[in-house]
């Protein structure tokens, strides 16, 4: 009798261990590439508001693209650090060039990686701008890295942007 007690002692310990090891290999499977697809459907929610954003140099939807601690790197002068002072850069760039137009944006991202609320991306970023309409279309590709961040309501946001020639 005390062999058969230690013999289902160990079988209800294995049965335990065997159906958690199957659980978290199977389910949590499942919803690790859930959250994933999930994760990448609303970034790439994000990339076509950039480039909305991006086509009508709308300040108020440049702004909402980013964190409220995203920082810019690659523009002239120092880092642009939070919404506050990306809105002003934005803003004053509008206001020192009233008929800039941005004719033409495509980002071609190469690769995304997703992680604890965090993604790291990087690409080229075709564009043609025209600064007025006296002034010839200019073309241009950018290499950028970019970092996002995912927001409490499940959407995602630029952290840090980084570009260059």
């Amino acid at each position: 009798m005390r062999r058969t007690s230690v013999f289902s002692a160990v079988a209800f310990v294995a049965g335990l261990g065997i159906g958690f090891f199957a659980r978290s290999a199977g389910t949590g499977t499942l919803e690790r590439g859930e959250t994933r697809a999930a994760d990448l459907a609303a970034i790439e929610k994000l990339h076509r508001a950039d480039i909305e954003a991006t086509l009508t140099q709308d300040p108020s939807l440049l702004i909402n693209l980013w964190s409220d601690d995203g920082v810019k790197l690659g523009v002239p002068g120092p880092a642009v650090v939070g919404k506050k002072a990306m809105r002003e850069v934005y803003e004053k760039f509008r206001a020192e060039h009233p008929d800039f137009q941005v004719l033409k944006y495509a980002p071609e991202i190469k690769d995304v990686q997703v992680a604890d609320g965090w993604a790291i991306e990087w690409g080229y970023f075709e564009g043609t701008y025209k600064i007025s309409s006296r002034n010839n279309p200019v073309s241009l590709q950018i290499k950028g890295l970019r970092v996002l961040k995912r927001q409490s309501d499940g959407s995602w946001k630029f952290a840090r942007v980084a570009e260059t020639n």
